[in-house]
This record gives structure tokens, sequence and C-alpha cells, in this order.
């Protein structure tokens, strides 16, 4: 061992896992479901090692000069060899947060299992100061809201669920003077009523709606359909959209 591996300090499995039991139970206090605690601490996981995996992916692509081109050759392979290794952890990392449960076989890349109460509430996370950056804060039923996000969710495989957030976030950055038109126009502070067929521009679910029409309109329709929400609310948002592109 050399002196920088001497200097460094690394956190051993039993620390690791102590640190995981601990927070389980916290949360477990605090009223979060043990399942959902432990999918949410193995998506923290998962994200852990994929961006290891970015990282080493970034290193590997150069060698050290002036070594040799053998030295070369022998540090892109094993670099190459290191960082699919991370790959292939983090994946499996992913597919064991997504499970049914903490024993229970990966759905199906495409299956479309229940919505679970912690993936609303990440939903909500990442759709509140998203709303936000186009426009203020205005009040529909939280009931609503979460009927509303519970449609929304169950348009996705659980894979899917699980890294919404970052496509929400790459949505609203993609559309973001087309969204700002349309907040403006139809949201808080415009002369739009918060009751009627443009409701849901008051809320900060509409973010979440507007990516899935964008993206799967049929599925978002089978499952508004089946949640029993107003269709009037779907179709205002769908007129909102096309006038604002």
């Amino acid at each position: 061992m050399n002196a920088a591996e001497e200097g460094r300090h690394r956190l051993d499995a039993i620390s690791v896992l102590n640190a995981k039991q601990t927070l389980l139970q916290l949360l477990g206090r605090a009223g979060v479901y043990t399942g959902d605690a432990e999918e949410l601490i193995g998506l923290v996981e998962a994200g852990a090692l994929t961006l290891a995996h970015e990282e080493t992916g970034a290193i590997a692509r150069s060698a050290p000069g002036g070594k040799g081109e053998l030295y070369e050759s022998g540090w892109l392979d094993g670099s190459q060899a290191v960082t699919e290794a991370l790959g292939d952890l983090a994946e499996r990392a992913l597919r064991h947060a997504v499970t049914t449960g903490p024993s229970g076989p990966a759905p199906a890349p495409e299956e479309r299992p229940p919505v679970r109460r912690m993936q609303v509430e990440r939903a909500k996370v990442a759709v509140v100061p998203l709303y936000l950056s186009f426009t203020t804060e205005s009040d529909l039923d939280p009931e609503v809201s979460e009927q509303v996000l519970t449609a929304v969710l169950g348009t996705m495989s659980a894979r899917q669920r699980a890294g919404y957030a970052g496509r929400l976030a790459e949505f609203a950055s993609a559309h973001r003077a087309r969204l700002e038109r349309l907040y403006a126009e139809y949201g808080p502070g415009s002369t739009i009523a918060i009751h009627g067929r443009y409701s849901l521009m008051h809320s900060p679910t509409s973010v979440a709606v507007l990516e899935r029409l964008a993206t799967a309109p049929a599925p978002l329709w089978e499952e508004w359909d089946a949640a029993e929400l107003p269709p009037a609310w779907l179709e205002g948002l769908t007129t909102a959209w096309g006038s604002a592109g």
C-alpha cells in the first residue's frame, strides 16, 4: 500500500450496513413503510454507482502520458474492465431498487405495476420546484394532486418512475420558452380562473401532465379515465399546450 492509499479512509461493509439500518429505523419511526424506505435507499445507492461509473469512464478515456505504448494499452484495457464492472453493479442496484419487494422478482421492463405512495411523494418533490420556476404558488386540492400524479406515474414502468425526476427536468429545459408562455397565459396571475378546464394550470402537477401529453398521450388518457378524473382538465391542458407552441 502506498502513502496515498494509507491516507484514505473508507467505510467498511459493517459500517455501511449500520448506517443503512439506522436510516431505515429512523424512517420507520417517522411512519415511512419499510419497502418505500428501502426503495429510496436503493435508488441512492444505484445513483452513487452510476455517478462513479460516469466519472471512471471519463478517466478511462486517456492514459497518463510518457509511460509508453504498452503501459497505455494496459491502462485503457484495465480502465475499461473497471468501468464495465461499475456499470453492471449500477444496473443490478437499480434493478433491485425497483423490485416489488425486498426479495421479490424485478418487474418486466415494460410492466406498469401499481403506483406506490413513495413514488407519488418523489414526483411531488420533482414537480414543485419546476412549477415554481415558471409561475407562482396557487391552490388546488392536495388529494386531487395525488390522484393526478398517480395517473401520470401509472403510464410508466417502475424503472421509468425511478428516473422520472430527470426526465421532467429535461422536458422543462427543452420547452422552457413554451412553458413560460403557457403559464403566463393560463396559470396563476393570468385572467384564467382557477376553476374550469384549465384548473390544472394552477397545480404543480401540470408540469407532469404536460410531459406525459408530449410523450405518452394514449397511456395517459387510459390512466386518466381509470382514475375517473375530469376529462375537461386533460382536454384543457391539451388545448393550452397546443396554443403555446
